[in-house]
């Protein structure tokens, strides 16, 4: 029997009403090693459960491809400029001295170097198999394990794909995910910018955007535009919009920042990573430039949102739907 199989946790049921359209229920297959979610005919995505990741880039559960309803490609994995790039991945750069991220880790003295501190994160399985409908919930647990293979955090991890609307082309997806320290020792959480690299606080949830959308347009909830004006800004949203190379038309990104909570920590708030001149990326960091020191035994808990709509939005639809879809 499988770990997946013999994990009996009971995850959210899926809405699947026997009267419900069927262009707008999302379908699933799934495989030993990752799932494919479709949607109106389109492949929308996979999530990869068991890499096959090198160990230098701290392998971990991914979600890649993902595609706008139209077909439209809506990321890239291992770019030649950070193969440790996926799609759309949780990650961690800095938990004391391990790297869940992967590649070169940054130190103020030296710079990016590879350091042979390069962890992982294993799915330990599902609570139980996900399945189509109006949603299809990826309810699982995971256990992160150091370079010296030391278990110091088990994760609790709900992402949910939901709000299928073919007529307006969207759909969304959601992390929720409670990260308990078990390492028995305070662990502190951060990023290249809390080791002293400025603007470069990415960590957390983190999506990479296809080649097509270097140089594409950001603005954030705030009404600030470009990567200078969102990097490291408190905002409920963050969108991205781009043609497509390929598929003519193109699509819009939104990305909701959410919440950060741990019973009796101090947290700092959530800050955007954003990044367009170079290639597209974006991160809700729950540690831009502030540790997190989470106590042993104690459980951090994340909330956030990915937006996929298949058009380039106006500035008057873009603001509607960010107060619709708000967190």
């Amino acid at each position: 029997m499988s770990t997946d199989q013999q994990h009996t946790e009971t995850a959210p049921a899926a809405a699947t009403g026997s009267g419900a359209n069927p262009a707008t229920q999302f379908e699933v297959t799934a495989g030993e090693k990752e799932i494919a979610v479709t949607a109106a005919g389109t492949e929308i995505l996979r999530y990869v459960t068991h890499p096959d990741s090198p160990q230098d880039e701290a392998p971990k559960p991914y979600l890649y491809p993902l595609r706008f309803l139209d077909g439209g490609e809506a990321s890239v994995r291992r770019p030649w400029d950070h193969r440790w790039h996926t799609g759309l991945q949780f990650t961690w750069s800095h938990v004391a001295d391990q790297n869940f991220w992967g590649g070169p880790t940054f130190a103020a003295e030296d710079g990016y170097k590879m350091r042979g501190n390069l962890g992982r994160m294993n799915h330990t399985g599902f609570s139980t198999a996900p399945s189509g409908g109006e949603e299809v919930t990826f309810d699982e647990t995971l256990e992160w394990i150091t370079s010296r293979e030391e278990h110091w955090i088990d994760e609790h991890r709900v992402q949910r794909v939901h709000s299928l609307d073919t007529a307006r082309g969207i759909w969304a997806i959601d992390l929720t995910t409670e990260l308990t320290n078990v390492s028995g020792q305070t662990l502190p959480l951060g990023s290249p910018t809390t080791a002293g690299r400025p603007n470069a606080g990415y960590t957390g949830w983190f999506w990479r955007g296809p080649r097509s959308w270097s140089g594409c347009q950001v603005v954030n909830s705030a009404g600030a535009e470009g990567e200078e004006n969102t990097m490291g800004q408190v905002a409920d949203w963050v969108a991205f919009s781009s043609e497509h190379d390929d598929l003519d038309g193109g699509g819009t990104i939104m990305a909701f920042a959410g919440t950060s909570e741990c019973a009796g920590t101090s947290l700092p708030p959530i800050k955007w990573f954003t990044r367009t001149s170079i290639f597209a990326v974006a991160s809700q960091s729950p540690a831009f430039d502030q540790e997190i020191h989470l106590p042993a035994g104690a459980t951090l808990r994340l909330h956030h949102r990915f937006l996929f709509i298949a058009r380039v939005l106006e500035p008057e639809e873009r603001t509607q739907i960010g107060q619709e879809f708000a967190l």
